[in-house]
């Protein structure tokens, strides 16, 4: 029987999911808009008067990563760069990024490329 290779984490390759509208602002923040449709949110906006758009505001960080997102880069070469811009300030620099993964992926705001 053939073992299935363990997936490292850090190698994993990010990208934003295809018709997600974000902005960067002045200071180069980024802010997600994400459509509430569905039948869901349409009672909701009616009854409760919900938004039909909810804004995601990334804080420095993760606004620097965002735009980085395409599939091309690992985790590990994301952190790289964040560790270049931001030096100390990212520390514990992989711990952070994973959770922010976690955070981005459970959203249904990133999907992942596959390894070659």
């Amino acid at each position: 029987m053939k073992k299935k290779k363990q997936e490292n984490y850090l190698e994993r390759r990010p990208v934003r999911r295809e018709g997600l509208a974000w902005n960067t602002d002045q200071e180069g923040l980024v802010t997600l808009e994400l459509q509430n449709t569905g039948i869901m949110n349409r009672v909701a906006q009616r009854l409760f008067k919900k938004p039909k758009v909810s804004y995601v505001h990334l804080e420095e960080i993760g606004s620097f990563v965002w735009p980085l997102l395409d599939g091309s880069r690992t985790i590990l070469t994301l952190g790289e760069a964040v560790k270049e811009r931001f030096g100390e300030q990212a520390e514990p620099l992989y711990e952070r990024l994973a959770r922010y993964f976690q955070i981005l992926d459970s959203y249904h705001f990133v999907e992942w490329k596959q390894n070659d």
